[in-house]
């Protein structure tokens, strides 16, 4: 018999969507993929060759837990000058990418039966990492209106004594959108008051098109003392598949973290760690150029977003995701359950472009597209989305 947690996980609706995409390829057909969640830019050259070096070194013995000491030094200097964040290497932990710096957090913070906050549309995995701890996921309602993002009352609308954390995405993973100062602050003086912690999972803080971005933690000591940033490589050095992700807290979650990582997994690969340490160190101007090419694709998709009709979406400020509202065509497509993977399905079938139902994101009415992939490609892939909901409506 197999563990009972494992009935209450939802089923992953991007490896379905890989999986459709995989077969249709099989058959020959050209596939537009608008659903990658992954930069489609290559790991900066020096960052490369540091790895190649660390292994013609024979750098590949067991180190640090909570990662190397270099590594964790870079990481408190990127932090203190990107963002105003001071932190000792004994308050970083570095683990096998940003979603294992998740389940290290709720691990370290929850005991079962705790509720954690969680905004709605949320990243698809925060659900289900806190259902597979046992935790329970309490979700946040928030408002088109506001750019979905939740403020103070929504919090108090949803937190009982039993919540534990809750976890704040930005810049956001599927909208775009990102957090003011101010929203910032509201929010952290309720969780203060009410003894939550807050993850703030800012793994795509560098793809930020606006002003400086503010890190939460750096709002205050009161912030500092209750926020864990959650932070990695992934994102900004286009490393996801080397898995570098990492957390700064205080110390006594920092330490609780290390014997948690110490017993599951040691540390993450040390050639990673020597990746993610060049990339910090020396490649800001590869990664200012990705972002660059990012907000000039941003202007580029919204621009063909405003020329077609009965959509709407968020304008994206962040992240590389456009998300896109298509509850007005409702009548238009048949649907059982979910409209918007009835939406993707028929366009996958009939039009070749691949999107991510708004549904894995908790929130039906939505598709996201994403444009970390050529230009030409996403240009397409939008003509196509124009010309079938011309052909519906």
């Amino acid at each position: 018999m197999l563990s009972n947690r494992l009935s209450d996980i939802t089923p992953s609706y991007t490896i379905s969507i890989s999986s459709k995409i995989n077969e249709l390829k099989s058959l020959g057909i050209n596939i537009i993929d608008l659903s990658i969640g992954e930069p489609d830019f290559n790991v900066p050259k020096k960052a490369k060759l540091s790895g190649i070096n660390s292994l013609n070194e024979n750098l590949t013995k067991y180190d640090l837990v909570p990662g190397m000491k270099i590594l964790r030094e870079e990481i408190c200097k990127k932090l203190i000058f990107e963002n105003n964040l001071d932190y000792s290497i004994d308050e970083i932990v570095v683990s096998s990418g940003a979603k294992h710096s998740i389940t290290n957090t709720i691990l370290a913070l929850t005991n079962p039966g705790d509720e954690i906050l969680i905004p709605t549309p949320y990243w698809v995995s925060y659900p289900q990492i806190t259902k597979l701890l046992n935790c329970k996921p309490i979700f946040i309602e928030s408002k088109k209106d506001n750019r979905f993002k939740i403020n103070s009352n929504d919090i108090l609308k949803n937190m009982t004594n039993k919540t534990k954390l809750l976890i704040i995405n930005n810049p956001s993973n599927p909208t775009g959108s990102v957090y003011t100062k101010k929203e910032l602050s509201e929010i952290v003086e309720i969780c203060y008051k009410h003894n939550i912690y807050i993850l703030a999972d800012e793994i795509y803080e560098k793809i930020y098109y606006n002003n400086d971005f503010v890190s939460m933690a750096s709002l205050s000591e009161k912030a500092k003392s209750i926020v864990i940033t959650i932070n990695g490589l992934s994102k900004s050095c286009a490393m996801t598949g080397l898995r570098i992700g990492y957390t700064a807290s205080n110390k006594t979650i920092a330490k609780a973290i290390t014997t948690i990582q110490g017993h599951l997994v040691s540390h993450p690969s040390l050639t990673s760690q020597y990746i993610a340490y060049e990339a910090l160190n020396s490649c800001s101007h590869d990664i200012d150029n990705m972002v660059s090419i990012y907000k000039n694709r941003r202007d580029l998709i919204c621009k063909e977003l405003n020329s077609i009709n009965n959509i709407d979406y968020i304008y994206p400020d962040g992240a590389f995701y456009t998300f896109i509202y298509i509850g007005s065509l409702k009548k238009h497509i048949k649907y059982d359950t979910s409209l918007s993977i009835a939406f993707c399905n028929k366009l996958l079938d009939d039009h070749h472009v691949a999107v991510v139902p708004g549904i894995a994101f908790g929130i039906d009415d939505y598709i996201r597209i994403s444009f970390a992939c050529n230009e030409n490609i996403f240009l397409e892939g939008l003509s196509k989305i124009k010309n079938f909901i011309n052909q519906l409506v």
